[in-house]
């Protein structure tokens, strides 16, 4: 029996090709390549190939295969698009976002938020360090935030509040309301939550 993850990454490839190229790259701000039948999708500081031919996604300057979780990202944000819908420039909770936003609110604070907070609660300057790595760019918002263009047109911005011995550390994560526009809800929760792991795993190697 196929993983789910399995059976949303074969159904992701078949949303991808029922799109024509050309409205992907155009709507989605990808480059395509139509002789190779590739995409070239910026994702969190790296590009990575999209081979329609052969069914591969692959990092662009190594050749390596993203674990699949990232994979349907990717091709869950070549293929969800209904309309032309531009990036506004604000930024809502994941609670204001509709048609499911705040029902899945509490699991995404305890999953991604509060590992945020854990991670980098007492350690803003290595929170800004891995949001470099990442191609994070100061924001200014809280004490310290970063603004992540996570796919070209699904900004993300993390905002840490510093604790202390009185004043416990906060964080929380925006989104451009545009977002729903891009990808469901699902993705959405699961675009912020690969973020806040992604920025998690590089702690250590900032603060070592």
């Amino acid at each position: 029996m196929k993983s789910n993850y399995r059976v949303a990454y074969d159904k992701g490839w078949q949303d991808v090709k029922q799109k024509e190229p050309t409205d992907i790259a155009r709507n989605m701000q990808v480059h395509y390549l139509p002789g190779k039948q590739q995409f070239i999708v910026p994702f969190l500081n790296e590009n990575y190939i999209v081979d329609l031919a052969r069914e591969t996604i692959v990092r662009e300057n190594d050749g390596e295969t993203p674990e699949i979780s990232a994979a349907i990202l990717v091709l869950h944000y070549l293929s969800f698009f209904q309309t032309t819908a531009e990036v506004t420039g604000k930024w809502v909770s994941l609670k204001e976002i509709p048609n499911g936003g705040m029902l899945f609110y509490p699991a995404f604070h305890k999953d991604a938020i509060c590992g945020l907070i854990k991670a980098f609660g007492q350690q803003t300057g290595a929170f800004l360090a891995c949001a470099a790595i990442l191609g994070g760019q100061m924001a200014k918002f809280g004490d310290v935030s970063a603004y992540f263009p996570v796919f070209p047109k699904t900004p993300l911005c993390v905002t840490l509040w510093e604790g202390d011995g009185e004043i416990p550390a906060n964080a929380t994560m925006l989104f451009d309301p545009s977002i729903e526009c891009f990808l469901h809800i699902e993705s959405i929760i699961a675009l912020g939550g690969y973020l806040a792991q992604r920025l998690i795993k590089l702690a250590p190697q900032v603060s070592s």
